[in-house]
């Protein structure tokens, strides 16, 4: 179902993609957006139990297209350091595939929040769950469902490695 990356060897193993995905801040969600246009936006995530977790507002153009088509992508890009005089970069990166859908239940909804506030400020727990409380009829939370994911390296950063 999922096409096979074509440059084997910069493959990173499942491990090295989920790290990547916890230690990034900010990624980009894909969605089929109006008239079937793509709709790539960026967001803060949170990475947990096998899942992506977002929070946005109740209304707007990624609750829209979520909505119509659940279908989404999103990537994330843990380095991208430019080396000029071999005309390459030396990057890192991982992209996942699967299923959002809008979060509806409160222990789900609060679940996804609290993981966001453990990832972005693990050092206020006390006042980021007064901040749930304080927007909880105001946030949306959507949840993806993961059905593939890869990472990948640069070849220089992979040969690097071994």
């Amino acid at each position: 179902m999922f096409r096979e990356m074509r440059r084997k060897k910069q493959l990173l193993s499942k491990a090295e993609t989920i790290e990547i995905l916890q230690s990034c801040t900010s990624g980009v969600l894909a969605v089929t957006g109006d008239e079937d246009y793509p709709y790539a936006v960026p967001l803060s995530f949170a990475y947990k139990d096998g899942k992506l977790f977002f929070h946005f507002a109740k209304a707007g153009h990624k609750m829209d297209s979520i909505v119509r088509n659940n279908k989404v992508s999103f990537c994330v890009i843990q380095t991208d350091r430019v080396i000029q005089k071999t005309f390459t970069t030396h990057f890192r990166s991982a992209i996942v595939f699967g299923r959002a859908r809008i979060i509806t239940e409160d222990s789900e909804k609060k679940y996804a929040l609290e993981c966001l506030v453990e990832k972005y400020s693990p050092d206020y727990i006390t006042e980021g769950q007064a901040e749930i409380d304080r927007d909880w009829n105001r946030v949306c939370v959507a949840e993806v469902q993961i059905e593939h994911m890869s990472g990948k390296a640069a070849i220089e950063i992979i040969k690097k490695n071994v």
